[in-house]
């Protein structure tokens, strides 16, 4: 176990599993649009429960091999990619250019954060 704790791919996955129930939690309920708000909410806290049990492992781990800047750079693209996923295919939403053009932009701009450090 200690093994795959050390690995570098370990919090990287874990942060897309926790991302993945983060945005089901804030955004799943916008095909139900005709539940009461209250249940949507307790619903939306039970499945945000287990993004926390992946993303406090992920981010504890994943500071034994990258800094804080770096696992939350690398946390926010991830919440970026499974955010399109989702938009695309569970809500129904269609990429446009300007998504697209942004999100190269985006992406560019994580790039900095692993330059090499002097």
């Amino acid at each position: 176990m200690n093994d795959l704790i050390q690995t570098r791919w370990l919090p990287i996955i874990l942060l897309v599993l926790s991302n993945i129930f983060m945005t089901f939690a804030w955004y799943g309920h916008l095909k139900h649009k005709d539940s009461r708000l209250w249940i949507v909410i307790l619903v939306s806290w039970g499945i945000a429960f287990f993004e926390y049990v992946l993303q406090v492992p992920a981010n504890r781990w994943g500071s034994a091999l990258y800094s804080a800047t770096e696992l939350k750079i690398i946390q926010e693209i991830i919440t970026l990619v499974v955010f399109v996923v989702f938009a695309w295919f569970y809500l129904g939403e269609r990429l446009k250019w300007n998504h697209a053009a942004a999100l190269v932009c985006i992406f560019a701009a994580v790039a900095f954060t692993f330059l090499p450090r002097k």
